[in-house]
Parts: structure tokens; sequence; C-alpha cells
């Protein structure tokens, strides 16, 4: 049922000179190095790079689809129109600038290539890298589940039929919610916004159930309470237990996003 896949062992190595047009696909290069040497138009797929030293090296063109770097010291290096596909970065020292030139284009590669950077990232504790990693892999998904219930893309409509793309609908709807609420755990901001409308909205009701929508004074005096209400300080006797119970939910709701998004931040650190 299988058969050697002929895998080529380098075992402490040194690249003497830099390689054009080269075959150096389905290797294990273990503690490999290379120092300020050009890479041009290598294939490297299914190569496995682990341990290896590969500082301020100058890669263009390259072929590292289905590769894996575990223990890297790529600090430095340059990657310029390289493919990534299937690649994946374990305990590896690369520049986040990566993530900004070769993404893969298809965007459920370039989710997978994000992710398996921001847990690299967060492995090594880059705060500012795991960021941009997890932006990139945010806007990568809100592409893909989009596509998947609604792309004509053969490859979209092949793969997901029937109640796949019912399903890929409703989490696609879910990501939107959730990122208009908090950014999907990344948005202070979004965060309060949300906050900031649910006010808006406990004010008007205030006014128009609780109050006289007819005197202006009334819109002024419910936003400056609703604050107030919001961090359950005040508890008008007008307001129905049901009300107030609805209100006290949302409260913990919003401050469950708010301490999420600064326990995640602090965890990257």
């Amino acid at each position: 049922m299988t058969s050697p896949s002929n895998r080529k062992h380098h075992i402490d190595e040194k690249f003497e000179s830099d390689l054009t047009d080269e075959e150096f696909s389905n290797r294990l290069l273990l503690r490999g190095v290379a120092k300020k040497r050009r890479f041009k138009n290598v294939n490297f797929r299914y190569t496995i790079f682990d341990t290896c030293y590969l500082r301020l090296c100058v890669f263009e063109d390259c072929d590292f689809t289905g590769c894996r770097f575990t223990g890297t010291n790529a600090l430095g290096a340059s990657f310029e129109n390289c493919k990534f596909e299937y690649a994946v970065f374990e305990r590896t020292q690369i520049d986040s600038s990566i993530l900004g030139t070769n993404c893969p284009g298809y965007e459920n590669l370039k989710l997978r290539f994000a992710r398996s950077l921001r847990l690299n990232y967060q492995s090594l504790g880059d705060s500012e890298a795991v960021n941009a990693a997890i932006a990139i892999e945010l806007d990568a998904s809100e592409v893909h589940l989009h596509k998947a219930w609604k792309s004509p893309e053969g490859y979209y409509r092949s793969k997901y039929k029937g109640w796949d793309r019912v399903e890929m609908f409703l989490r696609w709807l879910e990501f939107k919610i959730l990122d208009l609420l908090w950014g999907n755990g990344e948005s202070t901001w979004k965060l309060a916004r949300a906050v900031g409308v649910t006010l808006l909205g406990m004010a008007m009701i205030h006014v128009f159930f609780f109050g006289d929508p007819a005197k202006v004074p009334e819109y002024f005096s419910a936003l400056w309470k609703m604050p107030q209400v919001f961090l359950g300080a005040l508890k008008p006797p007008a307001y129905p237990p049901s009300y107030l119970a609805l209100v006290f939910f949302i409260r913990l709701v919003a401050f469950g996003f708010f301490m999420s998004i600064v326990i995640k931040r602090f965890n990257r650190r």
C-alpha cells in the first residue's frame, strides 16, 4: 500500500553558494546553515527545515508548498513572490513582513497560512506579529465564508452543496455579527461602539415608554441616566424586572467580551 518517499537527508550541511533554478524538493534539512545566500526559482516543495539557520537570506520565486519549518532562525530573510501553500511554521523566527508579500491567493489557503504563522508567533511571544497574522486570518475567513455560500466559482459550488451551503451561510452570518459587535475578539473600539448603540437604544426606550417623547430635555436626561442603569448603579422603579434582567444580561455579555479581549492581549505578551 505504500512505497518509500525517497526523501534525501542533509544533516549539518552548509550552503556554500547561491542557488538558481535548482531542484531541492522532498528533502530533510537538519541543522542546515545558509547566511546571506540568494535562492532564486528553487523548488523546495515538501522539504522539512528542522533547526536551520537561514539568516539574511533572499528567496525569490521559490516554491515552499507543503514545507515545514521547525525551530528555524530566518530573521532578516526576505521572501519575494514565493509560494507557501500548506506550509507549516513551528517555533520559527521569521519576519512578519512575509504576511504582507507572500500570502497564498486562495482565501482558504491564506487562512491556513496566517493561522500557522499566528500560532508560531504566539509560541515566540511576538505580540505585534500575532496581531498582524490575526488581521489577515480574519479577513481571509470572512471572504472564504462568503464565497462558500454565495460565490459561483466551481471550487466552492462543487464543495459546498445543499445543507453545507446553508451551514456556511449561517457561519458567515455569525462571523459578521460577531465582527460587528467586537471585531471577533480583536477590537475594543467595536465593542465600545456596540455598547454606545445599546445605551442609545436604552435611552430611546426610556423616553418613549417611561417618559414624555414631546419634551426635548427628556432625551438628554435619558442619555445621562443610561450608563448608570447599564452598570447597575441606578434602577428606576418604573422599569419591570424582566427589562432590568435583560439589561443585566447584556452587561454581563459586554463585560465578558471586554475581559476576553484584555486577557488575549496580555496572553500574547
